[in-house]
């Protein structure tokens, strides 16, 4: 029963993640879209040479790695603070309030977000009037100067989903033993003496799991955000690898070399999987099987 259960969920995912892997053959021919897969001619590895030996590839990558690794770290870092914290918080009105607001910007869509930071950080927008007012800066151009683009990306990126990304640690703190702290509390531990030698050490094992299995998202940037907010204008510092991918096959028809960019970025990917399930297991006797 409980197979029977789950067959839906697997059909779906056969015919659409399973059935169009067909088309990776595409990254080794010429695709024409008169001709089809079948008759389209080979060209090996021509796409995959031209893509290393393109600057803006390179380039591209670059932004991609910056912007993914930026986010895992901030976005280990800051729930973890942030969790401890809350964990302090005695008022349990107060600390269900506080968790339903910072949780709450994870299940909005980035096409809704970027429609209100668009409107919010314009020249003449509610950001740059306060800025303006209050401390006389002149107007900041933050979706399409390349430097405070980038800023914005990993800012937004980390408001919208370190409340989510708290659960974990949220979660990893209610299996401490109270015990352990009324033994610290006897022998007239502070609460700050509490967290360093108590809650902190309890935390590092899901935590050294978060980030480890963070590793397989190295090359994904969040398409969906880069793509509701950047511009031509920031294309250099904020274009990343799966943007590229859409305007190259979708917008401008090159079919094949897109393919081949999106079958170099699966593959690094599937390496970097294997590696984070690796050293999750290794150091924190995390596996899935």
């Amino acid at each position: 029963m409980l197979h029977l259960m789950v067959l839906p969920a697997v059909i779906l995912v056969f015919i659409f993640s399973y059935l169009p892997m067909s088309g990776i053959v595409m990254a080794f021919q010429d695709y024409k879209s008169g001709l089809g897969i079948t008759g389209s001619p080979w060209v090996g590895l021509k796409h995959f040479r031209y893509m290393f030996e393109n600057d803006y590839f390179l380039k591209i990558t670059w932004n991609t790695l910056f912007f993914a690794c930026t986010k895992i770290v901030l976005n280990l870092i800051i729930p973890f603070i942030f969790a401890l914290l809350l964990n302090e918080v005695r008022n349990m009105g107060l600390k269900r309030s506080i968790q339903t607001l910072v949780y709450f910007p994870h299940f909005l869509s980035w096409v809704t977000l970027a429609g209100i930071l668009i409107d919010m950080l314009a020249q003449t927008g509610l950001v740059n009037q306060f800025l303006s007012s209050v401390f006389g800066i002149k107007p900041i151009f933050f979706l399409g100067d390349g430097s405070w683009f980038r800023f914005t990306i990993i800012f937004s990126d980390v408001w919208k989903e370190f409340g989510f990304n708290m659960i974990f640690f949220l979660a990893a703190l209610t299996a401490i033993n109270p015990a352990l702290y009324e033994a610290a509390e006897v022998d007239g531990a502070s609460r700050f003496m509490q967290a360093m030698h108590i809650t902190i050490p309890s935390l590092i094992p899901i935590a050294i799991v978060v980030a480890t299995l963070a590793l397989g998202n190295v090359l994904n940037a969040n398409f969906d955000q880069v793509f509701n907010l950047y511009s031509p204008l920031i294309y250099q510092q904020g274009d990343i690898i799966d943007t590229f991918v859409y305007r190259e096959g979708l917008l401008s028809g090159q079919f094949s070399f897109a393919t081949a960019v999106g079958l170099f970025k699966s593959l690094i990917s599937l390496i970097l999987i294997i590696i984070s399930y690796r050293l999750a297991y290794r150091f924190a006797g995390y596996r899935i099987f």
